[in-house]
């Protein structure tokens, strides 16, 4: 803030002291002593709050989070540092994290990761698929698929690489001939001298897990075909059929086939177990999707703002202080700010796309991230999180906070009203695709349902891609939404993504994404909130 000294004053151009405390400065006049002070109070209490707020320390961020903003009891993940020190950088982060907060995490409520019981019904839902495709085991190592039914990713197993050593998990159909129920027997292939660390996992087993160990000097997959746990398969002299996933290493693969066993690729009702959501599984999707979307929209609500004191006429401060998004951020710093907004609610981001106009032409970007932001921007943020193992992946399409939403369209510039018709056309798509979502439709149904859409409106060779995807614990899983998958039925309690998009290259680009849940016959199930429009998504 500056105040100007008399003399300073008095070389100012008349227009500017026109009005202004010295010139009306009269030591007998009372009032405008009075007026004077209490402006110069005002100033010296505005300048001690500016200052206050520039240094960023409004409310420190450890503390903002830690505050108990919420009903809600959620965890909090480590925030990373933005690479830029500019305190209006960290201001706009400050902003976004309180905004967030203060919705009191509704999304959150009632929210737990899988328990024992349920990792338990999922590897008992797997034997009977087993049974069901004819199969005698299902066979996977640490990754997605493990992670779905023992809760160990890759990275838990071996944190710097994919380990060389097979640690396998094989769940094999148990039939109770008592009572006809049919459960998982689960047993792991391991290296005997990471045997106790497998232990230590302390996976979802409600009894001592079994396992088969193997020396380094042994072949671990003759040790396997000599464990003698495939007894249906000896006893019909044939080798045990073994059913794996995706995932599974092509080394593997071969050396499971080289001793013997008949190993067929992931299929049938084996394939539908993790397809078909149950309802703690749906409780945690729509929580982690809905979060994301508010997170945007949160962080979106930041706006700068100019303050400029004046006393009696004249400017007394040029102090600027922001809060939010503002002419000259980059992509790469919203996502960043995107990002820490995320872990301060205990969601883990593992990616965020955010492109400017142009960029946006290209769906999954590719540049350097340093374009920069102004009013008439078409920002496109596609974005997913981890919570409790499962994935969100939504997108928005939007305006930034400081163009003033129009009365009306008939005064705009060509190149903003085009933005605007794109934006709806796409939008049109989406819910065309969402009422074609519904079980005993084909993924292709889905995809064509939306393009026809843009087809008619004249920008079919602009939607390059497919309509969307199975979601779960993979932010991309099957079945997968193309006009050409014509095989692929959708049943109740599957979750996909719906994501038409417009792309003008050298222009922008426009995608909407939401989550939904397919129910038998009626449109599906919103497991995010729907954009009200590009000042609103």
């Amino acid at each position: 803030m500056v105040l100007f000294s008399k003399n300073e004053y008095s070389a100012l151009p008349l227009r500017n002291r026109q009005e202004g405390p010295f010139e009306q400065w009269k030591p007998h006049k009372t009032r405008n002593l009075v007026s004077l002070f209490v402006s110069v109070c005002a100033a010296v209490v505005l300048f001690g709050w500016f200052g206050f707020a520039l240094r960023g320390d409004l409310l420190p961020l450890n503390r903002l989070i830690a505050s108990p903003t919420s009903s809600v009891t959620h965890m909090h993940l480590p925030l990373r540092p933005l690479s830029s020190p500019s305190p209006r950088l960290q201001r706009f982060q400050q902003c976004s994290i309180q905004n967030l907060l203060e919705t009191d995490l509704y999304f959150l409520q009632g929210v737990a990761p899988p328990s024992v019981a349920h990792y338990e019904a999922r590897r008992n839902r797997l034997a009977n698929a087993l049974v069901a495709d004819g199969v005698d085991a299902f066979v996977v190592e640490p990754g997605y698929t493990f992670k779905y039914y023992a809760n160990v990713s890759q990275p838990e197993w071996e944190v710097w690489e994919p380990e060389e050593r097979p640690f396998l998990m094989i769940v094999q159909p148990h039939l109770d001939l008592a009572t006809g129920l049919i459960t998982a027997n689960t047993s792991f292939l391991c290296p005997s001298f990471e045997a106790e660390r497998a232990r230590l996992l302390e996976m979802p087993f409600s009894e001592p897990i079994q396992i088969i160990p193997w020396q380094e000097h042994w072949d671990p997959y003759a040790t396997l075909m000599e464990s003698g746990i495939f007894t249906a398969a000896a006893s019909e002299n044939r080798p045990p059929r073994l059913m794996v996933d995706e995932e599974m290493r092509d080394f593997i693969q071969r050396g499971l086939g080289e001793e013997g066993f008949d190993v067929v690729g992931l299929q049938g009702r084996v394939e539908a177990v993790r397809q078909i959501k149950s309802d703690e599984e749906i409780a945690i999707l729509r929580a982690v999707n809905t979060g994301t979307v508010e997170a945007v929209r949160q962080m979106r609500k930041c706006e700068d703002f100019l303050p400029l004191f004046f006393v009696q006429g004249v400017l007394l401060s040029d102090v600027s202080v922001y809060t939010g998004l503002y002419h000259g951020l980059t992509e790469s710093e919203i996502a960043e700010v995107l990002d820490n907004t995320l872990r301060a609610v205990g969601m883990e981001p593992f990616f965020d796309i955010v492109l400017f106009d142009e960029n946006a032409a290209n769906p999954h970007g590719g540049t350097n991230g340093s374009k920069v932001l102004d009013a008439e921007t078409f920002v496109l943020i596609d974005v997913g999180a981890h919570l409790h193992g499962y994935s969100s992946d939504i997108c928005r399409t939007f305006f930034p906070p400081f163009l003033e939403k129009p009365v009306d369209r008939k005064n705009l510039s060509s190149g903003l009203k085009k933005k605007l018709d794109v934006w709806d056309i796409v939008f049109e798509a989406q819910t065309q695709s969402l009422h074609q979502l519904r079980a005993n439709a084909t993924a292709a149904s889905v995809d064509i349902a939306a393009r026809d859409v843009i087809t008619q409106a004249g920008y079919g060779d602009a939607f390059t891609h497919r309509v969307g995807h199975g979601i779960g614990i993979k932010a991309h899983e099957s079945p997968y939404m193309n006009k050409g998958n014509v095989r692929s039925i959708l049943e109740p309690g599957m979750a996909f993504t719906s994501e038409p998009g417009i792309y003008l290259v050298g222009e922008f680009g426009v995608r909407h994404e939401d989550v939904l849940l397919v129910q038998e016959d009626a449109d599906p199930i919103l497991l995010t909130q729907r954009a009200q429009g590009p000042w609103d998504p």
